[in-house]
């Protein structure tokens, strides 16, 4: 976990995502809280996470997501050296592991 995000506020973000039980519960909240392209580019980047878990390459990711290089590169990165929070989500989708979550 990343020392610099920890805090309150963002505490608080992440227990309000927790309530919300519907898709459309976060259309709402994330329709209010985001601009369009912040929730595009976060979109963007879980898809870029997906399609290097399945191994597709670079130019099929860039082509199917219109994401960048570089973005496709940092997301790699995170994949590889990050705190697992695309995997553990990615597991869950996929129903592979459905322990609780971590408070």
């Amino acid at each position: 976990m990343n020392k610099k995000i920890k805090n309150e506020a963002v505490d608080s973000l992440f227990d309000a995502v927790l309530c919300l039980k519907t898709r459309d519960e976060c259309y709402s909240f994330f329709e209010d809280l985001c601009t369009v392209n912040e929730l595009l580019s976060l979109s963007q980047r879980f898809q870029v996470a997906s399609m290097l878990k399945d191994r597709r390459t670079y130019l099929e990711i860039a082509e199917k997501t219109g994401a960048s290089t570089a973005t496709i590169s940092r997301v790699n990165r995170s994949l590889n050296y990050g705190n697992d929070g695309y995997e553990l989500v990615l597991a869950r989708m996929e129903g592979r592991d459905s322990a609780s979550p971590e408070t």
